[in-house]
């Protein structure tokens, strides 16, 4: 299997688990219920306006546009590191970070479309409401369930792992850790050639 087939067929199995584990959830799922799996390990249904791990720093709007401006960007790269016979684990390690980007648009633009409002205590939302989705196009909340609460206090007060984040999230964490461990030099290389691009006289 050529490396183009590969980075394709591992968004498209990333957007697969993530969309899937969100649409099961929204449907399922009031806002704020939660299901035990392990005690260090729950299922908790929440819904955010911003970033990885529920950030909200900037408008909404804003934010749904930079990640499409990122995405686009990100297959640009990863069609430049083909070309050039990149390692494939560095192909596919960007192509996870694109995955996960792509899976937290796919909510921030469609959600609020096809989704009635989820509410606290239920009822759960509904698939194509009569009455139309919670929210314009590019205004959607982004789904998240999983949650490590791994050290807890006498309270019961999570001391670690608070956030609560998604199959796409973790996507980009993941990939991030390894590009930071094991890529280091691929990332500065390109870096490097960015900035060389950048200095160079009109």
């Amino acid at each position: 299997m050529s490396i183009t087939k590969k980075s394709i067929l591992l968004i498209f199995v990333i957007l697969l688990v993530d969309q899937a584990s969100k649409i099961y959830i929204k449907l399922n799922f009031a806002l704020g219920e939660q299901v035990d799996i392990f005690g260090w390990f729950k299922i908790y249904f929440i819904e955010n306006n911003g970033m990885a791990f529920g950030m909200e720093i900037i408008g909404k709007l804003f934010l749904t546009l930079f990640r499409i401006v990122a995405v686009i960007a990100l297959a640009y790269y990863i069609r430049l590191l083909i070309k050039k016979q990149a390692r494939t684990g560095y192909i596919l390690t960007i192509s996870l970070v694109l995955a996960g980007a792509a899976g937290n648009i796919i909510d921030s633009v469609f959600y609020g479309l096809i989704f009635s409002a989820s509410e606290y205590m239920g009822p759960v939302a509904t698939f194509l409401p009569h009455a139309g989705g919670y929210a314009g196009l590019f205004y959607g909340k982004v789904v998240d369930m999983l949650y490590f609460p791994i050290i807890t206090n006498d309270a019961g007060q999570t001391v670690f792992f608070s956030p609560i984040f998604n199959v796409a999230d973790s996507a980009i964490s993941v990939a991030v850790g390894i590009i930071l461990i094991f890529f280091r030099k691929e990332l500065n290389d390109s870096l490097e050639t960015k900035k060389e691009k950048d200095v160079e006289p009109a």
